[in-house]
């Protein structure tokens, strides 16, 4: 009876893990769910005002860094005011799946 109750505590820990994990792999979702939509369109490159930048396409390295260093501070310049707010809620899991996201479209 103790060993199906432990397996059933792993499972259900396993579960949470991954619902977690899954959601910050799915760009996607996150790209909607943390607003970006509302700058750079839901497409990632239809921004609702000329100065913000079309972010689809970009090379997963560039737009993780650029993340980054707003997130950090490095990069201060230009809308980056904006974004800071909203990239202090993104984890490095989440700017990861984000970047991917990004660069495959």
């Amino acid at each position: 009876m103790l060993k199906v109750k432990t397996s059933a505590l792993l499972a259900a820990g396993l579960v949470v893990m991954m619902s977690s994990t899954a959601f910050a792999a799915d760009g996607k979702a996150l790209y909607t769910a943390k607003g970006c939509t509302a700058c750079h369109g839901a497409d990632a490159k239809s921004p609702i005002m000329p100065a913000y930048p079309k972010i689809a396409g970009q090379s997963k390295e560039y737009v993780a860094q650029q993340m980054k260093d707003i997130k950090s501070g490095a990069r201060n310049n230009g809308q980056t005011a904006a974004m800071k707010g909203i990239m202090a809620g993104v984890s490095e899991d989440e700017i990861t799946a984000l970047a991917e996201y990004l660069s495959g479209l």
